[in-house]
C-alpha cells in the first residue's frame, strides 16, 4: 500500500493511551505521518495549543489544515485514506463492538483513572472498589466477546482492538499479578498478543520530536 504523499502533523505522547491508539490505526493504515512527541504532559507547545485549546493528545494537523482533535476521527480518518472499506474500520462497526468501545471510553475509563490514581478523585471510593467495577463494566463483558474468537474483528483485528487495548493494557499494569488471577483467560490472551504485535512495537518506538512512518508489514 502507497503512503500518504502529505503527511500530516501527529501531536503525541507515547504512554497515552488515545495517542497510542491513533498511531496504531496510522500505521496499520499506511498514512505517513511526522510525529511530534511530547516529553511531557505538562509542557504542552504553544503551536499545538493554539491549533486545540482542549490541550490533550492526539492532535492531528492534516495538509490541507484540518485539525483532529479526537483519537476516534483520526482512527476514521487513517482507514478512510487506506481505501479500507470492507475490513478494519468495517468489523469495528457492528452494534456489540460499538457498545463495547462506549464502554471502554466511559465508565470503564472512569474506574481505571480512579483505579490508578485515586488520591486526584474527590469521588473516588478507593482502588479495589474501581478495579472490581472496571472489571464488571467491560473486561467480563470482553472477555465473552472474545470466548470464540481471536479478536473483536472476528479472526482478524479491527479497529475496535486496536482502540481498547491501551485501555485494557494501562489497566493490567496497575498490578499485574492481580490481573493474571482474574478469570479471563480470553483477555488475558489477547492483551499477550497485542503487546507482542509489531504494530504495537513500532507504534511505541521512542522517536525524535519529528518522523514520517507507515504500514507495518
Amino acid at each position: 500500500m502507497s503512503l500518504n504523499q502529505q503527511p500530516g502533523l501527529l501531536y503525541t505522547y507515547r504512554r497515552c493511551p488515545y495517542a497510542m491508539r491513533a498511531r496504531m490505526a496510522l500505521l496499520q493504515a499506511g498514512v505517513a505521518y511526522q510525529a511530534h512527541e511530547l516529553t511531557s504532559l505538562r509542557d504542552k507547545p504553544a503551536d499545538m495549543l493554539a491549533l486545540s485549546p482542549k490541550g490533550t493528545v492526539p492532535v492531528l494537523v492534516l495538509a490541507n489544515g484540518e485539525v483532529l482533535e479526537q483519537s476516534w476521527d483520526i482512527m476514521r480518518w487513517a482507514f478512510a485514506q487506506s481505501g479500507d472499506k470492507d475490513t478494519w474500520w468495517a468489523r469495528a462497526q457492528t452494534p456489540e463492538n460499538q457498545a463495547l468501545l462506549a464502554l471502554c471510553d466511559g465508565e470503564f475509563k472512569h474506574h481505571l483513572d480512579r483505579t490508578k490514581y485515586p488520591q486526584r478523585y474527590s469521588d473516588a471510593q478507593g482502588a479495589d472498589h474501581h478495579r472490581k467495577q472496571a472489571v464488571e463494566v467491560l473486561l467480563t463483558p470482553l472477555e465473552k466477546a472474545l470466548h470464540s474468537q481471536a479478536y473483536l474483528g472476528g479472526e482478524q483485528p479491527c479497529a475496535a482492538d486496536i482502540a481498547m487495548f491501551p485501555f485494557v493494557r494501562q489497566f493490567a499494569a496497575v498490578d499485574p499479578a492481580w490481573f493474571e488471577d482474574l478469570p479471563l483467560p480470553a483477555v488475558q490472551a489477547w492483551l499477550a498478543g497485542w503487546l507482542k504485535h509489531a504494530l504495537f512495537e513500532t507504534a511505541m518506538t521512542k522517536t525524535a520530536a519529528s518522523r514520517q512512518t507507515g504500514q507495518v508489514p
